[in-house]
């Protein structure tokens, strides 16, 4: 049996803070520290955080200010903090951000080394083009992140497509694909269950329902569904299209809502916190309508599929990597044009929607204890190599 690890999990935002990444750093201390080994996660402080809730150590260093959706600004620049670490005696630091955390982390192997595992889960170019209009600005920005991918001594990524963007950043060395897993069981919830949702959101029996799940943001490819169903609308079809989720544009999506007349069509939940009311609004949609290119992964196709609910996906984007076409997922071109004409062809067939929702359900589902288990091996590799070969100088 491999033996038990003592793991640092950084990234540069913990709960109450909200987002895929947060909810992937908790399945894994959560897991580790109940079957593996130990887990800490270590990153800036928050002054709403409620860390009494979690069973496992959680290690906060300095922050400047909060802004957005409370992410806090890391400071982790004293020494005392890198010594804490160094103190804590990791067998590996694992960083889930390219940002304040590898940079922690190069901080603290600055004084000892420890092997470090990067997972690289966000297209940071979205981000930074979105917010920086400088074009030289921007390029420093890739090359600081650049920089601190290419110190971690294994580089992950959560689907093949994401590579695109660490070379985007100038990493030009290998990684390992190491996909997240999902924490909704495999269920077939009844009727009764689903009509649960109908009734709440006073839904008439027989109509269409489409979800999205995630962040409220532009870039997520949302004015696109906004504008297939639109073209859903013009056609004559009844839906209801469900929004899950908040986020910073949400205000503006309203305003498009009105402007192109769906607001009869479109409903918003809010964030639904509670992981059993999520497996209910999985279950009771017909199509999880999920365009994103931004999503490095798509968990939330994952989660859908739990609930023998099919996604309908943009062709090559991460989110549809491993979905085949009519047998475990729905895949259509970048364009409202094309998702509408999609959803129109296939929302009728029921029985086509239900075949798909199981294949999904079995063929492309992983729970967190497959991935963590996964990673888990993959740690004991990364620390072996570490171990049998003389270091470099630690890059600085």
């Amino acid at each position: 049996m491999d033996k038990k690890l003592k793991v640092a999990l950084g990234n540069d935002a913990f709960l109450p803070t909200i987002d895929g990444v947060n909810t992937v750093i908790k399945y894994y201390a959560e897991y580790i520290n109940s079957e593996l080994g130990e887990a800490v996660v270590v990153t800036p402080d928050n002054p709403n955080k409620k860390d009494y809730l979690f069973p496992f150590e959680i290690y906060r260093y300095k922050s400047l200010f909060t802004f957005g959706e409370g992410y806090p600004v890391g400071w982790p620049f004293k020494e005392q903090f890198a010594r804490d670490i160094i103190n804590m005696n990791f067998d590996i630091l694992h960083s889930h951000c390219p940002v304040a955390t590898s940079y922690f982390f190069r901080r603290i192997n600055r004084l000892q080394r420890i092997p470090v595992v990067l997972t690289y889960h966000t297209k940071f170019e979205y981000d930074i083009d979105a917010r920086v209009k400088s074009l030289a600005i921007r390029q420093k920005a890739y090359t600081m992140i650049g920089k601190d991918i290419k110190c971690a001594d294994e580089v992950w990524v959560t689907s093949r497509g994401t590579a695109d963007s660490l070379r985007i950043m100038g990493y030009e060395g290998d990684y390992v694909v190491m996909p997240n897993g999902c924490d909704l069981p495999k269920v077939n919830l009844t009727e009764d269950d689903k009509a649960i949702i109908m009734r709440k959101h006073n839904i008439p029996n027989g109509i269409p329902v489409f979800i999205f799940v995630g962040r409220l943001m532009w870039y997520k490819n949302i004015r696109l569904i906004l504008d297939a169903m639109r073209l859903l609308k013009e056609k004559g079809r009844d839906f209801r299209m469900l929004f899950l989720g908040i986020g910073p544009d949400e205000k503006a999506m309203r305003k498009y809502i009105s402007r192109i007349r769906l607001d009869d069509k479109v409903i918003f939940t809010g964030m639904i916190d509670d992981r059993r009311v999520l497996q209910y609004y999985y279950a009771a949609a017909d199509l999880l309508i999920f365009p994103s290119l931004f999503d490095t992964n798509g968990l939330v196709v994952r989660e859908a599929a739990a609930s023998s609910t099919p996604s309908i996906l943009v062709k090559d984007s991460c989110a549809a990597e491993g979905i085949v076409d009519g047998e475990t997922g729905f895949i259509c071109f970048e364009s409202a044009h094309s998702y509408a004409e999609k959803i129109d062809s296939i929302i009728d067939n029921k029985d086509l929607l239900e075949r798909v929702g199981r294949q999904a359900q079995n063929d492309i589902y992983i729970s967190w204890e497959e991935s963590i288990k996964r990673a888990h091996e993959r740690y004991h590799t990364v620390i072996d190599k570490f171990n049998s070969a003389p270091h470099a100088p630690y890059e600085w």
